[in-house]
Formats: C-alpha cells, sequence, structure tokens
C-alpha cells in the first residue's frame, strides 16, 4: 500500500546515536501511523549523564501540544514525588514508550487512549536507543505499558511496584503506577493516599543514588 507505514522505527534511526541526533531524527519519524494525527514527536528529555530515567506510557494532550515529557498535571505530580525524597530533577530523564500521542476525539477533546501493541513495538527502538546512550544507574518503570513493553507480557504493577526487579536494564530497575493514576482518584482522600504511595515506591530509588 503507496504510504503505509512500515510498523518500525529503525529506519528512522540515525547514523550517529547521541541524544541530540536521536532528537532530531525522531522529529521525522514514520515508523508508524500515530505521527499522522498527533502535534509532534515527544522525545525524552535530560542529560547523558543523568543517573535515573523515568519511563512512561506515551505523552499526553499537553506534552504533544508542547513537544516535551511529563510537562502537564501527570508531570506536576513526578516532580512533587522527586522533590520529596530528595532526587534532583537535573539527575533524571524522562522519556516515553511511545513517542506520538494516541488518542480519541471526543468533540473537541482528544482524550488518551492505550498504545497498541505494534505501536508499542514499532516505537521500541527509539527507546533502546536512550537506554544505550544515557545508561542510567536506576531505571523507573511507570504503568502497566512501560513494564510490559520492557519486561514482556507477565509484568504486574501491582505485584512489583515499590521492589527491585530482576533485569539486564539498569542496575536497579524497579516499578511503580504512572503518576496520572494520582490524578484518577475519586476522591481527595483516595489522591492522598495514592500520592503517597507513589512517593514511597521512589525512596528505592534515593537510596540508591544518595
Amino acid at each position: 500500500m503507496p504510504g503505509a507505514e512500515p510498523n518500525d522505527a529503525t529506519p528512522f534511526l540515525p547514523d550517529r546515536h547521541s541524544l541530540k541526533a536521536l532528537r532530531e531524527a525522531a522529529a521525522g519519524c514514520r515508523g508508524c501511523h500515530l505521527w499522522r494525527h498527533a502535534t509532534q514527536t515527544v522525545f525524552g528529555e535530560g542529560r547523558k549523564a543523568s543517573r535515573v530515567m523515568f519511563i512512561g506510557e506515551q505523552p499526553g494532550d499537553k506534552e504533544d501540544r508542547a513537544g516535551a515529557p511529563f510537562v502537564g498535571p501527570a508531570g506536576r505530580e513526578l516532580d512533587r514525588a522527586l522533590e520529596e525524597v530528595g532526587i534532583d530533577r537535573a539527575d533524571v530523564y524522562v522519556t516515553n514508550v511511545v513517542k506520538h500521542f494516541a488518542f480519541e476525539e471526543r468533540g473537541k477533546r482528544r482524550l488518551h487512549r492505550t498504545p497498541k501493541r505494534f505501536e508499542i513495538e514499532a516505537c521500541k527502538p527509539w527507546l533502546e536507543e536512550e537506554l544505550r546512550v544515557v545508561d542510567p544507574e536506576a531505571v523507573v518503570l511507570l504503568g502497566a505499558t512501560a513494564g510490559k513493553a520492557l519486561l514482556g507480557p507477565s509484568f504486574r504493577v501491582t505485584r512489583s511496584r515499590g521492589q527491585p526487579i530482576e533485569s539486564d536494564l539498569a542496575q536497579l530497575v524497579t516499578a511503580t503506577v504512572h503518576p496520572s493514576a494520582i490524578l484518577r482518584a475519586p476522591d481527595d482522600e483516595a489522591r492522598y493516599a495514592e500520592r503517597r504511595a507513589f512517593t514511597e515506591d521512589l525512596r528505592i530509588v534515593a537510596k540508591v543514588l544518595a
């Protein structure tokens, strides 16, 4: 089919695999169909020397418009937890498994939808290169999509959150819920409990970086 995407980002990877080169190349990625409706590619952000990498599912509406990861309400929850446990934001690299916003339109609203397996697999070469270049001491998987993408379909956040996970991704690999889970809590009391649990999950990372 003319114009069909390859469902693989590999052909769009640059010859030089620095973060700058990867970010510039990802801006033109056509590895799957998600680029057609998203505003732009939302690549990871942070220094090459970042000691910890946080990996979420995909950019949201605000991230899609801004072109930067974790700048919306969920990003504010992440920043709050980092400050609480004493992790310097300058030591953090944040990214997502999928680099384009997958959404469904409801009137004028663009509502998040979970990326499909083929969309995740198509985009994974970018994440693999980010992991290789940054080579973080710790990797934190935010939510089920990130966990399953990197650890396999049997991954469960409820079983693994806040604990060291055996993996060759980094010296420490751990998982917790995506910070958007805090925002979906039904009331203030539940939101407070979710926020406290999320923060506690990050303390294991803070201890490694101390």
